[in-house]
């Protein structure tokens, strides 16, 4: 059994839709208007499935988990199990993660799903991390994969404006530099607060709904709290971290959490402007971004916090 001090993130690959839906769009058939949209949330435009088209979790998860290990120079054999974050599976069961793995061909793999709403991307990590350390596996797969386009009432103007569909894939294996990897992290639930934001299983109305003043008021405090408990724990002061990457909900609960935080605008990363509230793949989509931007560097210190349905909460402190 290998004994690891960290699991580094080697990689992310992401993939979306094609299809392109503007905020303006919804002035056709909602009582709203595209700047009503954009002051409210800041999204601009998010990336849809075709409703014509059946077109699964486990399909836009496969792609992005693919260019994941391309990224990272590993091949499907490499892989030792696949979690996948998702509120929209493809069925309850077999899991979207074995279809993942299916489709990856991934040999000798375990995979199974787990369900924390839009905190799922942080807590999936947070359990591939205590996996690899425990010396149950080297190299996991990090998968947030969602179809929330196929929840939502699009007569509900509090909801349908704010969800895009997306997949964010890592991937995660152990190294024995305590230096670097995943410092820390943070998971918390409050089953009190369930209402305030659900998606029924059963049922005629299964459709997803929020109360959304409630939402933001948790989101805010419960993020900005999980963030300091990551950095508390690693050992980190806020002047320490070179950029907060938050659950990509609504750019009021961003800026909230950058003002609690007292850091400059210029640390705290978003991009739902362009892919809305993609839940679980929210985080990877942004951490390509910035990636790819040449802003993640050796010895970068990075805090990811987000917060969904359950309601769950979670938090990680990062050096890459």
């Amino acid at each position: 059994m290998a004994n690891y001090k960290r699991a580094r993130i080697l990689s992310v690959g992401t993939h979306v839709p094609e299809m392109v839906m503007a905020s303006k769009e919804f002035e056709k058939f909602l009582n709203t208007s595209e700047e009503w949209i954009l002051t409210r949330t800041g999204i601009k435009q998010r990336y849809l499935v075709p409703p014509d088209k059946d077109i699964p979790a486990s399909e836009l998860g496969s792609v992005a988990a693919r260019n994941a290990l391309q990224k990272a120079s590993l091949r499907p054999e490499d892989v030792d199990g696949i979690i996948v974050a998702t509120f929209t599976p493809d069925s309850f069961f077999p899991s979207t993660a074995c279809r993942i793995q299916a489709l990856l061909g991934c040999k000798k793999t375990f995979a199974f799903d787990i369900s924390a709403a839009c905190s799922g991307f942080v807590y999936a990590l947070s359990i591939a991390n205590g996996m690899i350390l425990s010396g149950q596996c080297k190299t996991l797969l990090v998968v947030g994969t969602e179809i929330i386009s196929k929840t939502l009432d699009w007569t509900d103007r509090t909801t349908c404006i704010l969800f895009g569909d997306g997949a964010g894939a890592v991937v995660l294996q152990g190294c024995n530099d305590k230096e670097w990897g995943i410092l820390s992290t943070h998971l918390e639930s409050d089953g009190s607060l369930g209402d305030i934001l659900t998606l029924p299983a059963w049922g005629e109305k299964r459709f997803m709904s929020m109360r959304g003043n409630e939402v933001f008021k948790h989101a805010v405090r419960l993020m900005t709290e999980a963030s300091r408990c990551v950095m508390k724990s690693s050992g980190l002061t806020i002047d320490q971290i070179d950029m907060i990457i938050p659950h990509q909900a609504n750019i009021r609960i961003i800026n909230a959490i950058a003002e609690q935080l007292n850091l400059p605008q210029e640390k705290i990363i978003a991009n739902l402007d362009r892919y809305g509230n993609t839940s679980s793949a929210s985080i990877p989509l942004a951490l390509e971004e910035v990636w790819d931007q040449g802003k993640i560097k050796d010895g970068t210190r990075v805090i990811l916090t987000s917060l969904g349905g359950g309601i769950t909460i979670g938090s990680a402190a990062i050096r890459f």
